[in-house]
């Protein structure tokens, strides 16, 4: 996981921004890891994760609602930084990928708020930026 060294985190000087950032990337890495996991594969935590996107293509369009659901509860279950989640679904010119905007206040005492964008590409594959 690429981040800033030890060291450099100890540094005094732009502490607030740093740890900013620092939480930031730490929760997109959590949510790639979280949105990329299939309910059912995790023996320890079975609803870890969100639905299969092979087992959801034969309800297009209803799956979008079901999708734009899934995620959000995944991020409010297993994502104790983040509350007041919102999570649209953004249209897209490409009919082989779904594209959802993640919307969420921090739920670390800070008044900061956050935006992801996800795009679920036709293998299920999420990115999140």
């Amino acid at each position: 996981m690429p981040g800033r060294g030890f060291l450099s985190r100890l540094d005094a000087t732009g502490v607030q921004a740093t740890r900013a950032l620092d939480e930031y990337d730490s929760i997109v890495n959590h949510l790639r890891v979280l949105l990329n996991a299939r309910r059912g594969s995790s023996p320890a935590c079975p609803d870890f994760g969100i639905p299969d996107f092979s087992d959801l293509v034969h309800q297009f369009p209803s799956a979008i609602q079901t999708l734009q659901r899934a995620i959000r509860e995944a991020i409010m279950t297993y994502e104790p930084r983040l509350r007041q989640v919102t999570v649209r679904h953004v249209p897209s010119d490409d009919p082989l990928s779904l594209r959802y905007e993640i919307a969420a206040q921090s739920g670390t005492g800070g008044s900061g708020s956050f935006r992801f964008n996800t795009t679920m590409s036709a293998g299920g594959h999420v990115k999140i930026w």
